[in-house]
């Protein structure tokens, strides 16, 4: 069997996708990264290799995400683009006339407005957590609701209570209020939907031109109270993918069959990048005003791979002693 991984490593989650020749995923991994994202990377790649045939080839690797650096490095990735890019590939070839795909992760949430296939606009929200799968995670505990529940439970809502969804402090003081305040549980849950949503469209989505087909991806999609909740402000039916919550790897995966079809020979390590002693550390460089933070990977004690230094002093460095080794 012949295929593509992707490789989506972030702040949340670490996600592998491995897709046939045509494009098809065939197998997917979602992973808790819970602060190592090197150990979460090594796990994902084990446990790939247990879901694939024993002769299965690898033709090309894409990485993507927070950590697309790391994983590139670690996994000998042949493409490293950034998670725009990514989303907004998987979007578009999975769902074909896509035009505004609504991104919402652990940590952070997107837009990404596409014509004719092309990215013509995208924001990112990294500041506040009020409407990211954390958030949501955190007050779902908090009520003893499973996450897994949380959408169908928002759907038996009949009249959605007000929440105020500006601030992920405030909403969760309001919440409370409304409990305190005799409120059916469904209707809370379904009011904080409606409220993340506008959050959402308020920040992230604020001047952008969303227009259908809309796609819905990322971990948060799972909820369906979320999806109904953005069709009711939009007006517009919301469509989730199959693979949404890994779509970035389904993103980098596509990237890397692009990539090595122009006969470009692949860069993947192999499987057993899974077995060897990678880490991570950084140093501050002193060599001028701006004090870049340099990034240092060390595979079994040996330095290989440098990144963070503006004018290219230590990464450099590291690019002629591939050359030249």
């Amino acid at each position: 069997m012949i295929g593509f991984l992707g490789i989506d490593v972030g702040s949340v989650s670490t996600n592998l996708v491995y897709i046939n020749e045509d494009g098809k995923v065939r197998e997917s991994i979602y992973l808790r990264t819970n602060g190592r994202p090197i150990a979460a990377l090594q796990r994902g790649l084990q446990e790939m290799t247990e879901l694939l045939p024993p002769k299965t080839v690898i033709r090309g690797v894409g990485a993507t995400g927070s950590g697309r650096h790391l994983a590139g490095i670690i996994a000998g990735a042949d493409v490293v683009k950034n998670e725009i890019t990514s989303h907004a590939v998987a979007a578009s070839r999975v769902v074909p006339g896509v035009r505004t795909v609504l991104e919402i992760g652990g940590q952070d949430s997107k837009i990404i407005i596409l014509r004719d296939g092309i990215v013509a606009d995208f924001a990112m929200n990294t500041v506040c957590a009020a409407g990211t799968g954390s958030f949501l995670d955190q007050q779902a505990a908090r009520l003893n609701i499973p996450i897994e529940k949380f959408g169908d439970l928002s759907l038996k809502s009949s009249s959605p209570v007000r929440i105020a969804g500006r601030c992920a402090v405030f909403a969760e003081s309001d919440m409370i209020h409304k409990q305190q305040m005799g409120y059916d549980m469904p209707d809370i849950l379904a009011g904080l939907c409606e409220a993340l949503v506008r959050n959402y469209l308020n920040n992230v989505g604020k001047g952008k031109d969303i227009s259908g087909t809309v796609v819905f991806q990322g971990g948060v999609a799972a909820n369906q109270g979320m999806k109904a909740a953005f069709e009711r402000a939009l007006n517009i039916e919301v469509i989730i993918p199959p693979h949404f919550g890994v779509m970035g790897a389904v993103g980098a995966s596509m990237l890397a069959r692009d990539h090595v079809a122009r006969g470009v020979p692949t860069r993947f390590k192999g499987f057993g990048a899974a077995e060897s002693d990678f880490r991570a550390g950084s140093f501050e460089c002193d060599g001028c005003p701006n004090m870049c933070e340099v990034v240092e990977i060390r595979k079994d004690g040996s330095v290989i791979a440098r990144w963070g230094d503006r004018c290219g002093k230590w990464s450099t460095r590291m690019d002629r002693r591939k050359i030249s080794s």
